[in-house]
Formats: C-alpha cells, structure tokens, sequence
C-alpha cells in the first residue's frame, strides 16, 4: 500500500473528510476530489493500482459516467460506487462496466475496508501466479497434465496428494487457469496456520459484533472466492468442527458467516491438497470419512522429485535463470561435479529445495560454473530407499535403467548409483535387455 492511493470522489466536504479519516485510520492513503472534471484530470496521471471511490451523484454528473470514460481511455483502476439511492439497474449497468461493487453509503463503514483488503489481496494473488513457470516434461508430469487438462472444465472437487515441496499449489493454480472461470479469483487457504477458534471466522466471515473484538463486518474466503476457486492446502490439518462446517458447506453449497441470521450461497470451487494419508487420518478419526469423500471426486497425485530424476537437470537450468535475474549474477551452468551431486541427492525437500539449493549455489560460486561445493549438498546414501531410479518391478526394469543411461549420458557408474544397484548388476541388465548404450545417450 504504499504507492496505493484510494482517490475519494465525493462533493459533500464533510462526508468526503470522514471518509478518508476512516481510511487513513486502516493505513490507507487517500486524495480527495469534489467533482468528475477533477476526477477526470486526476486520472490521466493515477497509478493503475490506485482504487477510484466514486459516489454516485455529483454536481456535474453521475459517476457512472467517469466509468465509461476511464474504459474508453484505458484505465483499469479498480472503481467502486456508494450511494444513497438503491437504484438496481444503474448498479447492474456499472458491474458490467467493470465497477468491483457497489456500496450504499449507510453501509460504507462497515463493508469498505475489508472490499479494499479483498482487492489488494486478490491483485497480490495474481501478481504471484505472474512469476515465470517451468514446465516439466518428464513422463510423470505428462501424465498430471493430462489429469489436469480433463478436470480442470468441470465442477468436481480436486484432491491434491504429495510431499512438502512437490507443487501441490502451482497444479492447483493450472487446474484454476484452465477452468471456465479463471477470471475469478484463485484464493488460497494454508489450513495448518489457522487458529481453531478463528478459523469458522476466516473461512465464512462475521458480522459486526458476533464476538468480542469483531468490530467490524468480515469478508471471509468463502465470499472471497465467489465464483472461483478456493485452494485449501494441507486440509488434513483442519479440526474435526471445522470440517464438519467445511462438509455442510461444499454439500449444501451453502455457508452462515459467524453471528449473522441468514445464510450465503457457496459459489466456489473446491481443490484441496495434502501431504499425509487421509485414509489413515479417518481410521484414526482425526478426519471424517464423508469430508473426504467431498474432496477426492477426482484425485491427482504429485510424485517426489526423486522419481521425476529426468526433470532435476532442466529445473536446475531454469532455477539458476531465475537466480541470475534475482541476485544480479551470471552464472552460466554446472560442472560435472555439479550435475553428478545434483542426480544422486535424495531431494527430501523435493522442488522447492532444489529452488533454494541452486539460489545458495549461484550467490556462492566465484566463477561462473557451478561446482558440488558450491550446492551445500548433505550427501545421502545412494542405497536409501527413497532414491529415484531403484529398481521395483521387472516390467520397469528396462524402461528405468534406459532412464538411467539417459539421465547419465550413458555413464554406467553413475547410471548404477542413481539405480542403486552394483555396477554388475547394471552390466548383466544392460546385457539381459540388449540395451545399446554407445551413442543413444550423448
């Protein structure tokens, strides 16, 4: 907020100084404006971040009017109409237009700062979904991306499963764009950070007054997410009473915001994410069997980098891209060194270690070459049973050991570490399948 300015246009001095008290009292910056031909000559210079906050009916015309202007000529600040007259249809007419809403002034108090918090957050979202995306082409991902393509156009509730660090949000913010209504907003909920008594407030709002300290009417995801998508990531974190509300709500489409009389229609989207096995969770009834029902309509599961090794090598290339634009380097690749420490990590953290991994090592190296130094690598066992290429079944045998060769350029050594198998083993398999190594895997 701090280029953000809320430009207030409002011809009664006195309703116009209250409002922008009310706003410089949340932390907000304001310009005040009487008439439209000022609006109109304040604008040419606003920041597009700036919010137009525009009463209806001004001495020289009607708000509606600036609206139409700021379209015409290109400007896409978010404009919000108050006014004292519940005039539908100009209401209707201004939503099309492109006005975020519309609020009757006796309402002003209540309902403006949290819309004002709602868009700010709602533009942060978007300017994170912005950053540059990698995509993976390794025969796992190729498959999620399928699953994505078919689910993303419906309906159905999206569950989400794999470790810390694998992506779970990005596949959801994918499912989100390729949807019929990504022009909603993409809100997300990271449910393990939720306080158990604040967590009915935050996922369905309050009303002013509903308990002590609410002073305020509250916007909950919910309402935030109206039309969209809701991403609730770690969901198996949610008490027993929130998902017991979290059911009624995606069930019956319907939610109460805490202390209100009636009840909101649930719009929304479901996707949901998690890293541990919710079957064991409702055995153990630390999560309801129906709930779950809910959100696993259709399931996709992210596998560990590990068992994605052909796709450590083009993720690293385009992570050290992004560190070189970041920390103003220039670091131009990896050394043998590198590539080798890089394909034999276990990668617990997965990508999102990688990510970090790689930024360490492009502020570490002096030269323009990574090296195995440069990584800080904790080197781990290459017979662990979490390494990637480990033989499991004989009819993966042949498809995992030509991986293997292709992800070592055909060193057999190293082919037989990220195996973890001897070197005489991989030889007899090599000679067992008729794999041809000599020039299939420069």
């Amino acid at each position: 907020m701090d280029k953000m300015k809320i430009i207030v246009v409002e011809d009664n001095p006195v309703y116009n100084t209250f409002i922008c008290k009310l706003l410089a009292n949340n932390g907000f910056k304001t310009e005040q404006i009487y008439h439209l031909s000022s609006a109109r000559k304040v604008l040419i210079n606003a920041d597009n971040d700036d919010i137009i906050l525009a009463d209806l009916r001004l001495p020289d015309g009607e708000s509606i009017e600036l609206l139409k202007w700021m379209r015409v000529n290109d400007k896409r600040q978010a404009f919000i109409i108050m006014t004292d007259y519940a005039e539908v249809h100009t209401a209707v007419e201004s939503m099309k237009l492109g006005s975020i809403d519309y609020i009757p002034k006796q309402l002003v108090e209540d309902k403006l700062v949290p819309l004002l918090h709602s868009i700010i957050k709602e533009r942060e979202q978007k300017r994170q979904r912005q950053v540059p995306i990698f995509i993976r082409q390794g025969e796992a991902y190729r498959n999620i991306k399928k699953r994505v393509h078919l689910v993303a156009p419906t309906r159905m509730s999206v569950l989400i499963l794999g470790e810390n660090g694998t992506g779970k949000e990005h596949i959801a913010q994918d499912i989100h764009t390729q949807s019929c209504f990504s022009d909603k907003p993409f809100v997300a909920v990271d449910c393990g950070s939720l306080a158990p008594t604040l967590a009915p407030s935050a996922f369905f709002g309050h009303v002013k007054g509903a308990f002590t300290g609410a002073d305020c009417n509250r916007t909950g995801y919910f309402q935030e997410a109206e039309g969209g998508t809701l991403f609730l990531d770690e969901v198996g974190n949610l008490t027993i009473e929130m998902q017991q509300m979290l059911l009624r709500a995606i069930q019956e489409r319907r939610y109460r915001p805490v202390g209100a009389k009636g009840d909101k229609t649930a719009n929304v989207r479901i996707v949901a994410a998690t890293n541990e096995n919710l079957h064991n969770a409702v055995k153990e009834k630390r999560f309801r069997q129906d709930l779950l029902h809910r959100l696993q309509e259709y399931v996709i599961t992210i596998p560990p980098l590990r068992d994605c090794q052909e796709d450590i090598m083009p993720l690293a290339d385009f992570f050290r891209e992004i560190a070189n634009d970041e920390l103003g380097r220039n670091v131009r690749g990896f050394d043998a060194s590198a590539r080798k420490a890089l394909l034999t990590h276990t990668w617990s953290g997965n990508v999102r270690e990688l990510k970090q991994k790689i930024f360490t090592a492009v502020l570490h190296t002096e030269s323009d070459t990574i090296t195995d130094t440069d990584l800080e690598l904790s080197y781990e066992s290459a017979s662990s049973s979490t390494v990637s290429f480990a033989l499991r079944t004989a009819e993966e045998e042949k498809e995992r050991i030509i991986r293997a060769l292709k992800q070592a350029n055909g060193n057999k050594i190293l082919a037989a570490r990220l195996l973890a198998i001897s070197r005489s083993t991989l030889y007899a398999k090599i000679e067992e399948y008729g794999i041809k190594v000599e020039k299939t895997f420069k």
